[in-house]
């Protein structure tokens, strides 16, 4: 679960390493206090995970309600605040974000709840994998190239059924003070469906305690996130791209990224950067951080 995967020509990969990109200058609360904040992040996730069957009754729309205060309220046993700028229009489509962290997860399901596009291996992972396959998650083997033809599928299926589907282009996890490309698969699957992308920018202050990159391990992250002292999730909504603006893959994925990665450029402009991220191109994939599929 926490070391990288084997690494492959196609698979996305990011220069952000533990040692040099979860780090922060702000001191972090008493042991005591992310002691408290851990148990009870784990405690509302496996509370939700458990009580999930009840809210088949609900509908959409109430399972939807449900996820969102769910969501919120595992932020807010972490020690995390959210902060929404701007406005979902509550249509369905496919909603793209950078991805910085496993926060990202319930940062997007607090305010638009959809199906996620993960990679397979977070079936397995403690906690989180529950949350993923009872959320509807669509997975995909990233280490199968042949595979992703049949995922982009089930992304369109999805999409046409009225499903909103959640996916991080960038498929791999980024610090938040530099950013990847965005994969074009996805992407396909809106314009099979004929389905508008909703650009959404996360970013967090500070930086560190939530970047979840290489092989960092899961607990170590869950543990920095809990210690943080006054971590904000920020979740930007931008203006979305309407169906049939763009006629191909390539140019809607680049249409999206300009989007988000111009939010986040906004908002980075005044942070310092750091030397990791000054020559991305140049490491190699073993070093990398592969998180998401593309």
């Amino acid at each position: 679960m926490t070391g990288p995967a084997p690494a492959s020509p196609w698979l996305p990969t990011a220069p952000c390493t533990p040692r040099l990109c979860a780090r922060t200058a702000r001191p972090a609360v008493s042991r005591g206090r992310a002691v408290a904040r851990l148990t009870a992040g784990v405690g509302t996730v496996v509370a939700g995970v458990l009580l999930a069957p009840l809210t088949a009754p609900l509908g959409r729309p109430g399972r939807e309600r449900a996820t969102r205060l769910w969501c919120r309220a595992v932020l807010r046993a972490f020690g995390v605040r959210l902060r929404v700028v701007g406005r979902a229009d509550g249509g369905r489509g496919l909603v793209v974000a950078n991805h910085v962290s496993w926060l990202d997860i319930p940062v997007v399901a607090a305010v638009l709840p959809g199906r996620m596009l993960a990679k397979s291996d977070v079936r397995h992972w403690p906690l989180l994998g529950p949350i993923a396959a009872r959320g509807g998650t669509l997975f995909l083997e990233r280490d199968r190239l042949r595979a992703l033809p049949g995922t982009v599928g089930a992304l369109a299926h999805a999409l046409r059924g009225g499903s909103r589907v959640v996916v991080f282009p960038e498929g791999s996890t980024w610090c938040g003070r530099a950013h990847g490309r965005f994969r074009p698969a996805a992407f396909q699957a809106a314009l099979d469906a004929g389905a508008a992308v909703q650009p959404v920018r996360v970013t967090y202050l500070p930086t560190g305690p939530a970047a979840f990159v290489a092989d960092d391990p899961l607990l170590a992250s869950l543990w920095r996130v809990a210690a943080a002292g006054g971590l904000t999730a920020e979740i930007r909504i931008l203006p979305p791209v309407p169906a049939g603006r763009h006629t191909d893959r390539r140019s809607l994925a680049a249409a999206a990224q300009r989007a988000v990665h111009t939010a986040v450029a906004s908002d980075s402009a005044n942070r310092p950067a750091s030397s990791v991220h000054q020559c991305a191109s140049s490491i190699p994939a073993a070093a990398s951080s592969p998180r998401t599929p593309s």
